[in-house]
This record gives structure tokens, sequence and C-alpha cells, in this order.
């Protein structure tokens, strides 16, 4: 099998760096063919990617976060080139939901030489201008774009840490904003939902921000999306609340609504779109789900 592995060399500093040459390591000892790309850019990586595409590779493999996974998406949803994941950046939602562990190069590289696949969703975003974009894991918009927002901006610390404390940080501006949502329901029917939201997201995948379960009923392979709306309370009322958003139990309480969804447009003055952990554009956007769209290779 003839593997073009991409590397983002600014996912992780240190001895993270090693994560892509240790995999093509392990790989190689099996008798895979492992081509190694890095590319300086979003644009160099693509360009990368879709080379590797037209010379033959019968298997992507990425190694980073979301983000770099992200670029994989777009060049090979709907085609049959599988997808591996080498968990190396600072978030890993998407190799989380596959099974597969933050910096666990040695599972992560056997998981592409055992060859087994399996298919999942994608959910795509489009924009006012009609350009669209493909994502694996949770849209977030309102308070947990703020703190995508805040995050990034952030040099210290790494990896969930960061996305703790930007959590604390904008927690203490919390304020409602005004949202206009239109959910189409399983069965074909829509709803509306307006006034004022903490924050509403639409997951393919349960996690995001390294590990956060914000959609936690929600399945990679279901042919659905998952929204969740959190209506303002107290700040007390939402600390408590905080807890609960980490064990993935939040969507019992009154101030949450839960919705499976085909497609979701969400619109709110000034409020930018997060997702893979990185920017889309300022709302208002369509998102909807595109089924069976990806294959990836799947842990033991």
């Amino acid at each position: 099998m003839d593997v073009a592995l991409l590397s983002n060399p600014a996912a992780r500093s240190g001895a993270h760096t090693g994560a892509a040459l240790h995999a093509a390591e392990r790989m190689r000892a099996a008798g895979l063919h492992v081509s190694v790309i890095s590319g300086g850019s979003a644009a160099e990586s693509t360009s990368l990617l879709r080379m590797a595409l037209d010379l033959g590779a019968d298997a992507i493999v990425v190694a980073g976060g979301d983000g770099t996974v992200g670029l994989a998406l777009q060049e090979l949803a709907g085609g049959d080139v599988p997808l591996g994941i080498i968990p190396s950046g600072t978030g890993n939602d998407l190799a989380t939901s596959l099974g597969l562990h933050d910096l666990d190069v040695g599972a992560a590289a056997d998981a592409v030489i055992g060859g087994r696949t399996r298919t999942i969703d994608l959910a795509r975003v489009t924009r006012p201008d009609g350009t669209s974009t493909l994502f694996g894991t949770v849209l977030a918009s309102g308070f947990d774009s703020k703190v995508n927002d805040r995050a990034n901006r952030m040099r210290w610390p790494r990896g969930a840490a960061r996305y703790n404390i930007a959590i604390l940080v904008e927690f203490l501006r919390l304020r409602g904003i005004p949202f206009d949502v239109e959910l189409t329901l399983d069965d074909g029917t829509t709803r509306r939902v307006t006034g004022d939201l903490v924050m509403a997201t639409v997951g393919n995948g349960r996690t995001y921000g390294g590990g956060i379960p914000i959609c936690p009923d929600a399945r990679l392979d279901d042919g659905l999306l998952d929204a969740v709306l959190v209506r303002p309370a107290g700040r007390l009322r939402l600390l408590r609340l905080l807890p609960r958003v980490y064990r993935g139990t939040h969507t019992s309480v009154p101030e949450v609504s839960t919705y499976r969804v085909r497609a979701v447009r969400l619109a709110s003055p000034g409020v930018t779109a997060y997702a893979d952990g990185d920017p889309l554009g300022l709302l208002p956007l369509s998102v909807e789900v595109v089924p069976a769209a990806l294959r990836v290779f799947r842990a033991r």
C-alpha cells in the first residue's frame, strides 16, 4: 500500500514533532510504502495532498490535529481513498471519536497497517456567498466560538488546558446573544428557534476543544447532526452546569435543548462560527449532513 503522510510541523512543539516520523517508521517496518509530505501553509498542504492523490496514493495519513485533518477531509470526501490520523495536534477530537488516543503513535499507525476501515458522515457548511467547506467534529457559535477566539490567541498552555482556561475567562464575560435558528429535523419538518442563546453548536461528532462532549449523543455514522442550544441563565446556574458539560450529562437540564437534524441555519449578528477548531466566518451559515462521505481507518 502506498501511503502519503501529511505532517503539520506547527501542530505541536518539542517531542511531539516526531510523531509523523515515528508513525512512518512503524508503517514502513510493516511493509507499507510511505512518503512524508509537509506543507508550510494550508494552501501548500492542500496542493501536496492533491498531488499525492493524482500520483495514485492508496491512503492519506495526517499527523496533526483537527485543523490539519480538515484539509484532508476537503480532498477525500466522496472518494474511495481512506484517511488515517496520527493524533498530534492541539485538538484531536475526530481521532478520539475514532478510538485513537492523543499521541499514541503506535496504535494510530497500527490502525493504518491493519487496513480495516469504516465510513463516516461529514457536515457541509455553506456561506452566504455560496462557498462551502466540510467539517468532521463540531461547529461552535456563541460562547464556545468566543472561547475558540481566546484559545487561539493564547500561546500557553497547550492542549485541553488552553481551552479550559479560555472557558473560565469567557465565562466571566458571559451574556445572551440574539440568535435565529432554523432546524430541519429528521422527519423533514422544520422548527424555528429565536431569542437569546448562550451558544448554538452543531455536532457531527461528540466532542470539541480537546475532548469536551458538547454533543454527547452524536454519532459519526447515523446520517444526522446533533444541534445543542443553550439558553441564558444566571452565572451561578451556568457555573454549576459546566461540570455536567465535561461529563456529557448537560442535555437533561432545562436550559439545554437538543435536536437530531438533517440541516441547520444559524444567524446572529457579529458571531463567528468555528468548526474543527478553525474559523469559518461570520454567521449566517447553513449546515447540512453529508452521509457516508469519508472512509477512515479504524482502531482495533
